[in-house]
C-alpha cells in the first residue's frame, strides 16, 4: 500500500514537471517566429552601460568601494534587462485570451501551477539572451568578469529565477486588469520603481532610510546582489548568494501559487 502511494506520488510529480516543460517548450518555440526581439532587447542595456555607465565612471559621484562604477553597474543592468523583459510578459496571456488559446489551456488536464510555471520558465529562457549580451558588452568595455564556471552557472540560475519571478508577477497583474491598455499602464508604473528602489545603480547605503526598507523587500535587490557577488571579479554579495537565491526561490514559488489561483480569472 505504501509502495503504491509512493509510486503514484512519484508519477504525479513526474507528470507535473513533464507538463510544465511542455508548456515552456511551446512558449520558447514562439521565438523562432520573431528572433529579432532578442536583438532589439539589447539596445537599452547597451545604452545604460555605454552611456550612463561611462559618464558616471568619470564623474566619481557614487562610491562603490573597490569596484569601478562600471563593474558595480554591470550586474545591475543585467538584472534590469531581465526585469524589463519579464514584467511585460503577462500581455501575452491577454493576447492568448483574445485569440481563444487561453480557453484551450484552461480546459486541458494540465494543472494551473504547471501552466504558470511553464510560462515562467519560458520567460527565463528569454532572459538567457540578455546574460550573453551583457557579458559581451562587459568584456568590450573592460569590466573584470569572474569566469569561474560554477559562478557563471549560478549567474544563469539567478537570471532564470528572477525572470520567472517577475514574469509570474506580470501574469498576476494581467489576471487582475484583463485589458492590454491597463496592463501596459500598470507595467510602466511598476518597472521604474522596482529598478530605482534597488541596488542596481547605487549602493543601498546612499539611500534614505525609508527607501532602504523598500529596497530590502524588493526582489530585484537580491537578484542584483547575487549577480554582483558572482559575475564580477572582486564583487561581494551583501547578503550572501545562498540567501539571495533562497529569497528569489521562495518569492517565485509564492507568486506561482497565487498566479495559479488567478490565472482563470483572465477569461472572466
Amino acid at each position: 500500500m505504501i509502495a503504491d502511494k509512493l509510486k503514484n506520488g512519484v508519477n504525479s510529480v513526474g507528470s507535473f514537471f513533464n507538463k510544465t516543460l511542455s508548456i515552456a517548450e511551446m512558449e520558447v518555440r514562439k521565438l523562432r517566429h520573431d528572433p529579432t526581439e532578442l536583438i532589439t532587447r539589447a539596445v537599452q542595456p547597451a545604452l545604460w552601460l555605454l552611456v550612463f555607465g561611462e559618464v558616471f565612471t568619470r564623474v566619481h559621484i557614487i562610491s562603490t568601494g573597490n569596484l569601478s562604477y562600471l563593474s558595480f553597474l554591470t550586474p545591475g543592468i543585467l538584472a534590469q534587462s531581465v526585469l524589463f523583459i519579464a514584467i511585460f510578459y503577462g500581455i501575452a496571456v491577454i493576447w492568448e485570451r483574445d485569440l481563444g488559446v487561453l480557453h484551450k489551456f484552461l480546459v486541458s488536464p494540465t494543472p494551473r501551477p504547471a501552466l504558470v510555471l511553464g510560462k515562467a520558465l519560458s520567460a527565463g529562457v528569454r532572459a538567457l539572451s540578455q546574460v550573453a549580451i551583457i557579458f559581451i558588452l562587459a568584456v568590450f568595455i573592460g569590466v573584470g568578469i569572474n569566469w569561474n564556471p560554477i559562478d557563471l552557472t549560478l549567474v544563469v540560475v539567478v537570471a532564470l529565477l528572477a525572470s520567472a519571478l517577475f514574469s509570474t508577477f506580470s501574469l498576476i497583474i494581467a489576471s487582475l486588469v484583463k485589458t492590454r491598455e491597463r496592463f501596459m499602464g500598470v507595467g510602466q508604473i511598476l518597472t521604474m520603481p522596482l529598478f530605482f528602489a534597488s541596488n542596481a545603480i547605487y549602493p543601498l547605503s546612499m539611500m534614505p532610510s525609508w527607501l532602504q526598507i523598500v529596497a530590502r523587500v524588493n526582489p530585484l535587490t537580491y537578484a542584483v546582489d547575487a549577480m554582483r557577488g558572482l559575475m564580477i571579479t572582486g564583487g561581494v554579495s551583501t547578503y550572501g548568494v545562498g540567501y539571495d537565491l533562497l529569497v528569489l526561490f521562495v518569492i517565485m514559488i509564492a507568486l506561482v501559487l497565487i498566479g495559479a489561483k488567478l490565472y482563470p480569472r483572465v477569461v472572466i
